[in-house]
């Protein structure tokens, strides 16, 4: 074992770790400790990117399959699986290694490959990839070792035909073929997300979901629309809990069980387990330091993102309950700050967070669903527009009840929550996540700009307009053509 290293900054985990050493911390020495391959966390190799990257050939293939309503005549699309893997990977994977080169080589930054696990508070223990063992000391710790798939309690799932033909989203994007048919086991994001792709790409799709509709905790009027949707182009079990799973001549015997007790068999070539992520806290000997963890495996932190110790840092999947990169991210820029200036810590504030689901239809959300509202007792109104009653909507042919939704308050006007589900859902959200951060009012919103017609983007403007709003300004607070020239003339000096 190599003699003790010391640092003035451990940073375990390369995902959004890797974005925290960036250019390094002038005048002290890190360490940045990783056991993933390829290098790079989740998002870059298993998740966010890649699946986006796939995502995107299943909305085409099931874009082309709606051109007859368009008056053109398309034959459904041959999939050249190969070629779809080969434009995902060679980008991908190339970026993962020039990473690891650029971080091995970067001033200032050792890259150690291998597992840490504390020691006591100060020292971790590193399983190199490569054989051996380091020991590492550091001054202040941050831990990013992100999340990873949940492997339910399944019987069969350790029968050696089975294990061949058992996914997660770790390793569903790299299969070497399409199957010829797929069930998934879980109602969530990422299991909507891979159904919906699969589905669009020609494979036979069976959905297992324990509860009465897909995307539960989203707003319920977008997830019924949701598991409506999806029902009319796969197989939705819902109310049901898969059991057990066992070989078969050319797949898998799937056994299920709903609330009654009545037991359901099915068959697949292949099975995704998609039901949710666990943190990886669990074996980094955090006990030996004296970190907090909670019960559901999330190391606890302050409003800094510091632990129970106070020079040991979290951010990430392994701290939030939030599973999405661009909180990641966030978390990184407040940890990075708070390493620099500890006489000047910021907090990680209570801004909005919006979240995506990129099937077809897109969903995208952020603040209070109606049903949150419902519960707490809170006073809203609802603005709601469809798509297909927009003018682009005509152009798009749309007749599937897509829209997009907006809560207020009614004294107010503030945006409590917004849900779209329809075509580019991801880009009509973002002006409302913008609203609801910097607390400008529907009103204000919907009269204060030029929405440019016929855009898209009137479903958003369409929503606002129709919200019932009993404030002070419920048509928004409109400028004079007078008063912008005097400002637009102010600001250009």
């Amino acid at each position: 074992m190599k003699a003790t290293a010391e640092f003035d900054v451990v940073v375990i985990g390369a995902g959004s770790g890797n974005a925290l050493v960036g250019g390094g911390f002038p005048g002290q020495s890190v360490a940045l400790i990783d056991e993933g391959v390829p290098f790079g966390g989740t998002c870059l190799n298993k998740g966010c990117i890649p699946s986006k990257m796939l995502a995107h050939v299943g909305a085409v293939a099931h874009l082309i399959g709606q051109a007859p309503r368009l008056g053109l005549r398309q034959a459904p699309p041959e999939v050249d699986w190969p070629a779809v893997q080969r434009r995902v990977w060679q980008r991908i994977d190339p970026i993962a290694a020039a990473g690891q080169a650029s971080r091995a080589e970067a001033e200032g930054i050792e890259l150690i490959r291998g597992h840490a696990r504390f020691v006591d508070p100060h020292l971790v223990s590193v399983d190199l990839l490569d054989g051996g063992q380091r020991q590492v000391s550091g001054r202040s710790f941050v831990i990013a070792t992100g999340s990873r798939p949940v492997i339910p309690d399944l019987a069969g799932l350790d029968h050696p035909a089975v294990a061949a033909r058992i996914h997660t989203s770790d390793d569903v994007m790299r299969l070497d073929r399409l199957p010829r048919s797929l069930a998934v086991m879980g109602g969530g994001v990422v299991a909507c997300e891979f159904a919906d792709l699969f589905a669009n790409l020609g494979v036979d799709v069976t959905v297992v979901q324990r509860s009465s509709r897909l995307l539960r905790r989203a707003d319920r009027e977008v997830s019924q629309l949701l598991t409506d949707d999806f029902a009319s182009r796969m197989r939705l079990r819902l109310n049901q809990t898969l059991t057990e799973v066992q070989p078969a001549a050319d797949g898998l015997d799937l056994y299920a069980v709903d609330a009654d007790g009545i037991e359901y068999h099915y068959d697949a070539e292949a099975l995704l387990l998609a039901v949710g992520r666990r943190p990886n806290s669990d074996d980094l000997g955090l006990e030996r330091a004296g970190v907090v963890v909670r019960d559901n495996g999330q190391v606890q932190v302050d409003s800094h993102l510091r632990t129970s110790v106070p020079h040991i840092w979290a951010l990430g999947d392994v701290d939030s309950p939030e599973l999405l990169k661009h909180v990641a991210n966030r978390e990184a820029r407040v940890v990075r700050h708070n390493l620099e200036h500890p006489k000047d810590l910021v907090e990680l504030d209570a801004r909005p967070i919006p979240w995506t689901l990129f099937s077809s239809p897109q969903v995208a959300g952020c603040g209070a669903t109606e049903q949150a509202l419902e519960q707490a007792g809170r006073s809203y109104r609802v603005g709601r527009q469809d798509f297909r009653d927009v003018a682009y909507g005509w152009a798009m042919a749309e007749t599937s009840p897509y829209f997009a939704k907006v809560l207020a308050d009614p004294d107010s006007g503030q945006i409590l929550g917004a849900h779209i589900i329809g075509p580019e859902a991801a880009l009509l959200l973002q002006p409302l996540v913008q609203a609801m951060t910097f607390g400008l009012d529907a009103g204000a919103m919907a009269r204060d700009q030029y929405w440019p017609h016929p855009g898209l983007q009137e479903v958003v403007e369409n929503a606002l307009l129709k919200l019932d709003l009993t404030g002070p300004n419920p048509a928004g607070r409109r400028a004079s053509g007078r008063g912008l020239a005097r400002r637009w003339g102010k600001a250009r000096g």
